[in-house]
C-alpha cells in the first residue's frame, strides 16, 4: 500500500483491503498446491503451461509424458507465448448488493476478481479491471507488475453498487476500447436484457477476444426456499412485491432454469465460456474453471 493510498483511505478500508489480499493469496496458493504435478503448470522458470494440440502446431513440442497419462495431445508453452492480456469486468449494479448468506453477490464478485488477479499476476500475465453499472465507473489499465494487485483491490473496496446496468452498451464500449486482443472475464449476476447481453458478447468474440462469463447468483435466487407471506423489495427501479412465495416457487425455478440454460447454449454457440457460480461455493470453483478454460484454449492470445 503506497503512502498516497493510505492518506485517502481510512484505516478500516485498509484493513478490508488487506484481508481481501490475504484471502486471495491463501485461496490461490492453497488451490495451486493441490494441483501437484498437474499439466497446468511446468516446473522450470521458462515453461508456463500446456495447451491442447491444434492442427498446424509443431509436433516436436508435444509433451509425450502428458499424452501417456491422458491419451490427449498437449503442446508445451513458454513464458513469452502465454502472457495473456486479461480484463476483468465487475458488475456494480444495485442487484449485486443482494445476499442471503455470508456474502453479497458483489462481495463474492470482489473475491473472484481478487483471486483471479493474484493468480494472473503470479503467472506473469497482465490484468486490468473495469467496474460498471449503467456506465463505466473505473478503469484500471492492464499491468503485470506484482504491486498492481493493490490498485485493483483499492478500487473494489472504494466502489458501492448502485443503479441499473446496460451490458450491451457496456460491452460495445469495451470492444471499442480494447484494441488489442485478449481475455475478457465478465463477473455479473446478468440481470439485464438477454438479447442485448448476447449481442454484446458476440461483438467481443467478433473482435477476436476470448471471453469468459462468471454468472454469480445467490442460493436463494436459484433455490427460492422462502415460505410464508414475504415482502420482496425491488432493486434497480423495480417495485416491491408482497406474496406467498410457495405459490410462485415452481414457476420461478422453471423460469430461472430456462434463463440459465438459454445463456449456456447461446454462449456455447459463440465459443464463450459460461459458468454459473453460487455465492456459497468456495472460490476454488472459479479458479478451477478458469484454469480448465486456459488449458483448453486452442490458440494462445499473445500480448
Amino acid at each position: 500500500m503506497t503512502q498516497t493510498s493510505r492518506r485517502f483511505l481510512p484505516p478500516e478500508a485498509i484493513a478490508r483491503i488487506a484481508r481481501l489480499e490475504v484471502l486471495a493469496r491463501n485461496v490461490v496458493e492453497g488451490f495451486l498446491s493441490g494441483l501437484h504435478r498437474s499439466p497446468y503448470f511446468g516446473q522450470s522458470v521458462e515453461f508456463a503451461q500446456h495447451r491442447e494440440y491444434a492442427p498446424g502446431d509443431d509436433i516436436r513440442r508435444i509433451d509425450w509424458k502428458v499424452w501417456s497419462k491422458t491419451d490427449r495431445y498437449y503442446i508445451k508453452q513458454y513464458e513469452e507465448e502465454t502472457n495473456l492480456r486479461t480484463t476483468l469486468l465487475v458488475d456494480l449494479s444495485e442487484s449485486m448488493l443482494f445476499g442471503s448468506g455470508k456474502l453479497t453477490k458483489y462481495e463474492y464478485a470482489c473475491q473472484i476478481a481478487a483471486s483471479l488477479s493474484h493468480l494472473l499476476l503470479r503467472q506473469q500475465d497482465s490484468v486490468g479491471m473495469i467496474t460498471f453499472d449503467d456506465v463505466i465507473r473505473t478503469t484500471i489499465p492492464p499491468s503485470s507488475k506484482q504491486n498492481h494487485l493493490q490498485a485493483i483491490l483499492t478500487s473494489l473496496d472504494h466502489e458501492k453498487p448502485a443503479k441499473k446496468t446496460d451490458l450491451q452498451q457496456l460491452l460495445a464500449q469495451v470492444a471499442d476500447q480494447q484494441t488489442r486482443r485478449g481475455l475478457i472475464v465478465l463477473v455479473s449476476d446478468l440481470f439485464v436484457d438477454r438479447a442485448g447481453l448476447l449481442k454484446g458478447l458476440r461483438l467481443l468474440r467478433t473482435r477476436g477476444h476470448d471471453v469468459m462469463v462468471f454468472h454469480v447468483m445467490d442460493d436463494e435466487e436459484l433455490d427460492f426456499t422462502y415460505a410464508g407471506t414475504t415482502k420482496f423489495e425491488g432493486m434497480e427501479e423495480m417495485g416491491d412485491l408482497i406474496c406467498d412465495p410457495r405459490s410462485l416457487r415452481e414457476g420461478y425455478q422453471a423460469a430461472v432454469q430456462q434463463f440459465v440454460e438459454d445463456l449456456r447454449r447461446n454462449c456455447a454457440r459463440q465459443m464463450i465460456d459460461y459458468q454459473t457460480i453460487r455465492t456459497s461455493e468456495h472460490l476454488d470453483a472459479a479458479l478451477a474453471h478458469y484454469l480448465t478454460h486456459r488449458v483448453g484454449m486452442r490458440q494462445s492470445v499473445r500480448n
